[in-house]
């Protein structure tokens, strides 16, 4: 049962992560999804208290975003000449 909130929660920390940062983001949906799930682990390995990792997630869910944008922006620039 753990795995399975844990996937719904992902999902919702990473479609809150993206709706908190400004700014268009070239990501999809599985993407936004793993982001989250992956923001939900750091938190959960960093605090205990279940509302803290929800607060947490969001803000590392923010910070990755932000991070999976200035990438995946970079990548898409370069391409092939």
């Amino acid at each position: 049962m753990h795995w399975i909130a844990l996937i719904i929660v992902g999902f919702a920390i990473g479609a809150l992560g993206r709706v908190f940062h400004p700014g268009p983001d070239p990501m999809g949906w599985l993407t936004m999804f793993g982001l989250g799930i992956a923001s939900l682990v750091i938190a959960g390995a960093l605090f205990s208290s279940d509302v803290l990792q929800f607060v947490i997630g969001i803000i590392v869910a923010v910070v990755l975003v932000a991070i999976y944008g200035r990438v995946a922006h970079s990548t898409r620039e370069i391409g092939p000449t």
